[in-house]
C-alpha cells in the first residue's frame, strides 16, 4: 500500500495536467477577462484571496491525521465516532449564529473570531482529555461555519457596497479561489506527511502547524482589512434596511431580524418550488454520505500502512480531476448538461459505495480495491460541486440563496449525525471491532442513500425536462425545436 499511494498519487497529478491543459486549450473567453485590466479590482482582490487562503490552508493541514490523533490517543473507533457527531451537531447549533454574527458583530470581527476559535481548536488536541476534545470538536464546528461565511460575507460587502464593483465580477473572485484550493488541498496532505511521518513529530503535527497559518491570516484581516472595513462603517447605517411606508416613521431591522427573515423566505422558496426541494433532498443525502466517508476513510485503510497524508493528497487530487473534466465536458466543444454530469456523479458514488461493502468485507479486507473506491467517489465530489451550485445558481433566487442554503444544510448534518450514531452503536454492541462488519454496514447504507439520491436527480430532470433554467445557454430541450 505505501507504494500503490506513491504511484497513484504521480499518475493523479499527471492525469489533472493533462485534464488542465485540455480545459484550457477548449474554454471559450470569459465575458469577465476585462476585469484582469482593473487595477483596483485586482489589488482588492489579490488582498481578500492571500488571506483567505491562509485560512483555507490551516482547515486544510488537518483533514488526513485527526482520526489517526484520536487512535493514537488509544480511542475506540465507537469513541471516535461521538467525537465526530459532536462536530457534526455543532456545526448545526452554529450554522445560524454563523450566518448572524457578520451583521451583528462585524465582517472583519467575525473572521478574527474564526481565527481565535479555530487556534485553540488545534490547541486541544495537545490533550488527551476526552471532554476537552470534545470542546475542540465543538470550536471546530463553529469555526468550519464561520469559514463558510464570514470571509464571502465581507468580501461580497466590500465588493458591492465599498468599492461598487459589478455584481457579475464576484464569481472571478471566488472561481480563483477554488482553483486554488484544490491545489491547497493535495499540498496539505504532502506537508502534513512531512511532519507527522518522514519528520516522525506525531498525528498531531499538522494542527500545531496550522496555528501558524491561522496567526498570520487573523494579522492580515486586523492589518490589512481594517482599512476597508474603517472606510466601509460610514456607510452602513444608511445601507441598513428600513421597514414601513415611504411616509411613516422609519424603524431599523436588527441583525437578528434580518436573518430570521431570511430564513422563513428562504423556507417560502424551498416550499413554493418543486425542483428546489428535489435539488435540497440531493444534496442532504450526497454530502452527508461524505461526512461519513470522511470518517471512514481512515480506519479502512490505515491497518495496512498507507502514509495517510498521500492517500488524503490522492483523494484531492481526484477530486481536481473530477472539477476539471467538469469544465472539459461543459465546454464549448462538447456542451454536456450539469444535470447529466450530476446524474453522473451520483452515479459514481452509489457505485464506489457498492464497491466498498465488497472491499471491507471482514476477515477477508482488499485495501486497494478501497482505496481505488475512495478515489472514484473524490472523483464524484469534484463532478457534484459543480454541477449543484450551477443548478443552486439557476433555481433558487440570489436574494433568497443563503435562507434557502440553510434549510438544505440542517437535514445534511443530522443525516450525518446519525449514520456516525448508529455505527456508534453497532461498533460498541460488538464489543469494539474495528473495521468490521459495522463499517461494511455503513457502506451498505450510504450506497442505499445514494441510490436515492439518483432518483431524485430523475425526478428532477423528468419535472424540468423542457426548462431552460436547468440547462447551458444555447441550448435546447428535448420539446424544442
Amino acid at each position: 500500500m505505501f507504494v500503490t499511494a506513491y504511484l497513484a498519487l504521480v499518475a493523479l497529478v499527471v492525469l489533472c495536467v493533462g485534464l488542465e491543459l485540455a480545459a484550457r486549450r477548449l474554454s471559450s473567453p470569459q465575458p469577465s477577462q476585462v476585469t484582469v485590466a482593473n487595477p483596483a479590482f485586482c489589488r482588492f482582490q489579490r488582498l481578500f484571496l492571500k488571506t483567505y487562503l491562509l485560512a483555507l490552508w490551516a482547515d486544510w493541514l488537518q483533514g488526513p491525521y485527526l482520526y489517526k490523533l484520536y487512535r493514537h490517543y488509544s480511542f475506540l473507533e465507537s469513541q471516535i465516532a461521538i467525537l465526530y457527531v459532536c462536530g457534526l451537531a455543532s456545526c448545526v447549533l452554529f450554522a445560524p449564529v454563523a450566518g448572524w454574527l457578520p451583521q451583528a458583530l462585524g465582517r472583519r470581527q467575525t473572521c478574527l473570531l474564526f481565527c481565535l476559535a479555530y487556534s485553540v481548536c488545534c490547541l486541544t488536541k495537545l490533550s488527551q482529555d476526552y471532554f476537552v476534545l470534545i470542546l475542540g470538536r465543538m470550536l471546530g464546528g463553529l469555526s468550519t461555519s464561520l469559514l463558510t461565511t464570514a470571509f464571502e460575507s465581507w468580501y461580497v460587502h466590500c465588493h458591492i457596497d465599498m468599492h461598487d464593483f459589478p455584481k457579475e465580477w464576484i464569481p472571478v473572485t471566488f472561481g480563483k479561489a477554488a482553483d486554488w484550493n484544490h491545489g491547497l488541498a493535495v499540498g496539505a496532505g504532502l506537508v502534513a506527511n512531512l511532519f507527522t511521518e518522514w519528520l516522525e513529530l506525531g498525528p498531531v503535527a499538522p494542527f500545531l502547524l496550522a496555528i501558524p497559518s491561522l496567526a498570520a491570516c487573523g494579522w492580515m484581516v486586523l492589518s490589512e482589512w481594517g482599512a476597508e472595513e474603517n472606510q466601509a462603517r460610514g456607510d452602513r447605517d444608511k445601507n441598513v434596511p428600513l421597514l414601513g411606508p415611504p411616509n411613516a416613521p422609519q424603524v431599523r431591522v436588527s441583525a437578528h431580524a434580518q436573518f430570521r427573515r431570511s430564513c422563513l423566505e428562504g423556507l417560502r422558496c424551498l416550499l413554493s418550488d418543486r425542483r428546489v426541494v428535489l435539488l435540497g433532498g440531493v444534496q442532504a443525502l450526497f454530502e452527508s454520505v461524505l461526512y461519513i466517508f470522511v470518517f471512514l476513510w481512515t480506519p479502512v485503510l490505515d491497518p495496512h500502512g498507507p502514509p495517510l497524508g498521500i492517500v488524503f493528497s490522492c483523494l484531492m487530487a481526484a477530486s481536481m480531476a473530477g472539477s476539471t473534466l467538469f469544465r472539459l465536458a461543459t465546454s464549448a466543444r462538447y456542451r454536456l448538461q450539469p444535470g447529466h454530469l450530476l446524474c453522473l456523479a451520483v452515479l459514481l458514488a452509489f457505485f464506489s459505495f457498492f464497491m466498498l461493502t465488497f472491499s471491507t468485507a471482514p476477515g477477508q479486507p482488499r485495501p486497494k480495491e478501497s482505496l481505488l473506491a475512495f478515489l472514484l467517489l473524490e472523483l464524484a465530489c469534484g463532478l457534484y460541486f459543480p454541477a449543484v451550485s450551477f443548478l443552486q445558481g439557476r433555481v433558487i433566487p440570489m436574494e433568497r440563496r443563503a435562507g434557502v442554503l440553510a434549510w438544505f444544510r440542517l437535514p445534511l448534518h443530522l443525516l450525518a449525525c446519525l449514520g456516525l450514531l448508529a455505527l456508534h452503536g453497532e461498533v460498541s454492541g460488538t464489543g469494539g471491532g474495528e473495521a468490521g462488519s459495522g463499517t461494511r454496514h455503513m457502506f451498505a447504507g450510504c450506497a442505499a442513500m445514494m441510490l436515492a439520491a439518483l432518483l431524485a436527480v430523475v425526478s428532477l430532470f423528468t419535472l424540468g425536462r423542457n426548462d431552460s433554467d436547468l440547462r447551458l445557454e444555447g441550448t435546447k430541450g428535448e420539446g424544442e425545436i
